[in-house]
């Protein structure tokens, strides 16, 4: 413990910097000190406890929690938002998809490349909750989910692409090719498409990627689209260990892919491509969705997940 002079001193200066707002040069100027002084006596006084720092705690902010998941799976960031309950889709989506909103526009950089997956109904109350980010130059924002389907559905595709372009000042750059086709031949015809190999192109650029989590059983927007498998191939994958998919490529529940011929008929960006991305963001929460979001986790196919407070605690104990 430092001397009463000197107490008196440390005490002093860090009123001065602390309470009143004075700068370090401000604070020496005033006592007859050097900025250097002031600065260690500074020091000194966190060390010696004579500041000590106290972070708030509100009600819907979870920043312990975020920091267990973190710690836990390894991930860069966790978003951890307060919903009435676990089992209302509708609800859960709103109020995750306004916190990854609010990331989405204060994390977009200039010459963003942004991989955006086409059939999510959570992604869909993203863009709904989006303002305009400032505008930032040579943003791109890229379909890395195949975005064809039934007309009806399409439209939702299409208008989250241009949706979230518009809203970062970007352009849009579509998938012209269903996700899912019927054979491996189409496959191969679709991948020599001029359009969708502009597409694919970006997917190794890609420095953003925004996707959903789906359990195995697709979301009524999945369904609609047509971009599903058939009830017997999606038995196959459940006999395989699947648990869930992000971009239609699926995992177990300790996040290994399953091996099935399925998966040759898939037109997207493919998880070891989207484990290379540098911001991977996860949205997804729910009870239905709870072993899927684990599978995502454990396999590092996403590194910052946005979701709601009770899949968040699940997610702790397991």
């Amino acid at each position: 413990m430092p001397r009463v002079d000197e107490l008196r001193l440390i005490v002093r200066i860090a009123r001065m910097y602390y309470e009143w707002g004075m700068r370090q040069a401000e604070i020496a100027d005033q006592l007859g000190l050097s900025q250097s002084t002031v600065s260690r006596l500074l020091d000194r006084a966190r060390k010696d406890g004579v500041i000590r720092f106290s972070i708030a705690s509100f009600p819907g902010v979870f920043a312990e929690l975020e920091e267990k998941l973190i710690q836990k799976f390894g991930l860069r960031d966790a978003i951890v938002v307060e919903t009435l309950n676990d089992h209302d889709e509708k609800l859960i989506q709103r109020d995750i998809g306004s916190a990854a909103a609010y990331y989405l526009e204060t994390a977009i950089r200039p010459h963003e490349i942004i991989g955006i997956s086409s059939w999510s109904s959570t992604l869909l109350a993203v863009a709904d909750a989006m303002h305009p980010a400032p505008r930032k130059t040579g943003v791109k924002v890229v379909q890395i989910l195949g975005g064809v389907g039934n007309p009806a559905a399409e439209v939702h595709a299409l208008r989250l692409t241009n949706r979230f372009a518009d809203l970062v000042g970007g352009s849009a750059v579509f998938l012209p090719a269903p996700g899912i086709v019927g054979s491996e031949a189409a496959l191969q015809a679709l991948l020599d498409d001029a359009y969708v190999q502009e597409a694919l192109a970006l997917f190794e650029s890609v420095t953003t990627a925004l996707v959903g989590i789906g359990a195995v059983e697709p979301s009524k927007l999945l369904a609609e689209s047509g971009n599903i498998f058939s009830a017997q191939e999606l038995e196959l994958l459940r006999r395989c260990g699947a648990v869930g998919d992000v971009l239609l490529r699926f995992f177990d529940v300790n996040g290994q892919p399953v091996q099935a011929p399925l998966e040759k008929r898939v037109i997207s960006m493919s998880l070891e491509q989207l484990r290379k991305v540098d911001r991977a963001v996860g949205v997804a929460g729910g009870r239905r969705k709870f072993e899927a979001i684990l599978g995502a986790l454990r396999g590092g196919w996403i590194n910052i997940l946005v979701t709601d407070h009770h899949t968040a605690l699940r997610l702790e104990k397991v």
